[in-house]
């Protein structure tokens, strides 16, 4: 599939409903990729099962506190850069490049990365959402090794980080970010076409192309776009959704620590839910609690979307005074397993409370 520009305002809306606030601001990610559409470069993204078992996938991204984007803005070109050093490393070219989550400004970076290396963009992630953590990828859940990565930032700065398991690259290379002035880009997970197909969840970059599309349909026929999105999703991996709380945000407290953007956001209830949910944030939504019941909880993804607009809207841009809608939706069966949530279920992230899916919980 070769992007247009239909497609990728599509996709940058979509993105940000999956990285259930987390991922990086999907707008600079837009305009990055645009402005490669402007310059007659191609985007060309590709299915996995195109991939020969022997090519070799370099995923690229940013990694660091979504908040920094607002005044660290990119120009794309870091990733890329990343990917390069990475290569020179492996002594290996790159065949494709793929993103490490679909959330946000991740969706869209390697993008960049493949118009101007004329490589082609893998339909798949390793989070089928966006986590704060670098080791939280099916493809390390599943046996791939994160490390060597390449971790890079806007002036040609570039560490090379060799790590004995993804945890330890992880805390690597966050020290690296935070260095780099509190987000960096990079190049990891650098595999095989076959372990591409055996671990990543496929065709998330298609996905948030139809979300975006299925939201901005139904604004056009003056249906209700949230309505629509749930009717959707059945049809897709994400086969469970629903709206779990309603009303206006009363408080957001959030803080860029540690690398991480940390907060929660208070939201009180309108007719007919009344009460109130409070959502904790790391990065991204990791948990909805009304009146200290669970509703939704990691890895199951808790988006909050602008109630006027159906926009979704990611952690750096909430605001006091904000409609809005709380949507709760089932992650893919490869993200619940018990391999799976000893990588990225409530416990990794600090939470007492058990994962139980959505679907359970009711």
């Amino acid at each position: 599939m070769k992007l247009n520009s239909q497609q990728l305002c599509d996709l940058a809306v979509g993105a940000a409903f999956l990285g259930t606030g987390g991922g990086g601001d999907p707008y600079v990610g837009r305009l990055m990729v645009q402005q490669c559409l402007d310059e007659g470069l191609e985007v060309n993204i590709i299915d996995p099962s195109e991939l020969a078992d022997d090519m070799l996938v370099i995923p690229t991204a940013m990694m660091g506190a979504p908040t920094v984007l607002v005044e660290k803005i990119p120009s794309g070109e870091e990733a890329m850069f990343s990917l390069q050093r990475l290569e020179r490393h492996l002594r290996r070219k790159a065949q494709a490049t793929m993103p490490i989550e679909i959330g946000g400004i991740n969706s869209t970076i390697p993008l960049v990365v493949g118009a101007r290396l004329g490589l082609p963009i893998v339909d798949g992630d390793g989070m089928g959402r966006a986590f704060p953590f670098l080791e939280m990828e099916t493809f390390g859940v599943y046996g791939v090794s994160g490390s060597p990565m390449a971790v890079s930032d806007e002036y040609g700065d570039c560490a090379i980080i060799e790590a004995v398991d993804n945890r330890q690259m992880e805390w690597l290379s966050r020290a690296v970010a935070i260095r780099m002035g509190g987000c960096a880009y990079i190049a990891e997970y650098a595999m095989s076409g076959a372990d591409v197909k055996r671990t990543a969840i496929p065709n998330t970059l298609s996905l948030a192309i139809r979300i975006g599309e299925v939201l901005r349909n139904a604004k056009t026929s003056h249906e209700n776009p949230i309505e629509a999105l749930l009717g959707f999703l059945p049809s897709t991996l994400y086969r469970y959704g629903r709206i779990i709380f309603g009303g206006k945000i009363i408080d957001v407290m959030r803080e860029t620590k540690a690398g991480f953007s940390i907060g929660r956001v208070t939201i009180g209830g309108l007719p007919p839910f009344g009460s109130t949910m409070e959502i904790e944030i790391q990065n991204e939504n990791l948990i909805a609690r009304v009146d200290g019941q669970v509703k939704a909880i990691v890895p199951d993804l808790i988006c909050i979307m602008n109630t006027e607009t159906a926009e979704p809207i990611t952690s750096e841009n909430l605001r006091y005074g904000q409609r809005v809608t709380v949507l709760a939706v089932s992650v893919p069966e490869i993200m619940r397993t018990p391999e799976a949530l000893d990588v990225f279920g409530p416990a990794c992230f600090g939470l007492k409370e058990p994962f139980i899916s959505i679907e359970e919980i009711g």
